[in-house]
């Protein structure tokens, strides 16, 4: 896979990866909040017999784990430390995939209600979301990837039997 060379063709990708982190907290924040007082109807696709507020709870446990991963981002872009990054960046894909497989299913169930503008405004801003989400993604795994080459040159280069009294 190509690595980007900036964030927004004029930012670093170290401001990027920040940007995606705290975008990342803003975000569960506010998802949070959204689920336990806005009266929107929240299913799952697969346990869809769960009671609302199991979907609620499990929703909350997932925001609560994308802060965790979000700070740890944070921390590890500040502290240029590509073990506190790695929690994001795997499940940042995994949640790509998801979030696409969300779209599509939420966007077929309302063509199947006959609900096509509904349908049609899920898919397209969906679509959108994913594709800004896929590329904030590409922004952290590119910075990572510098982090790694970094670190692991750094590995290669020390002598581990150099004493100091030589």
């Amino acid at each position: 896979m190509a690595l980007l060379k900036s964030f927004c063709l004029c930012g670093s990708l170290r401001t990027g990866t920040l940007i995606a982190g705290f975008a990342g907290i803003i975000l569960a924040i506010l998802g949070i909040v959204v689920i336990f007082t806005v009266p929107v109807e929240i299913r799952t696709i697969v346990l869809d017999w769960l009671p609302k507020l199991a979907v609620q709870i499990i929703m909350a446990v997932n925001f609560a784990m994308t802060i965790l991963i979000s700070i740890l981002l944070i921390i590890g872009t500040m502290k240029r430390n590509m073990y506190l990054m790695i929690p994001w960046v795997l499940l940042g894909i995994m949640l790509a995939i998801g979030l696409v497989v969300s779209v599509i299913y939420t966007a077929v169930d309302f063509y199947l209600k006959k609900d096509s503008l509904t349908g049609s405004v899920v898919l397209v801003l969906g679509l959108a979301f994913f594709v800004v989400y896929v590329y904030m993604w590409m922004v952290v795994y590119s910075f990572f990837a510098i982090i790694k080459e970094e670190t692991d040159r750094g590995a290669y280069t020390k002598d581990p039997f150099r004493r100091a009294y030589n």
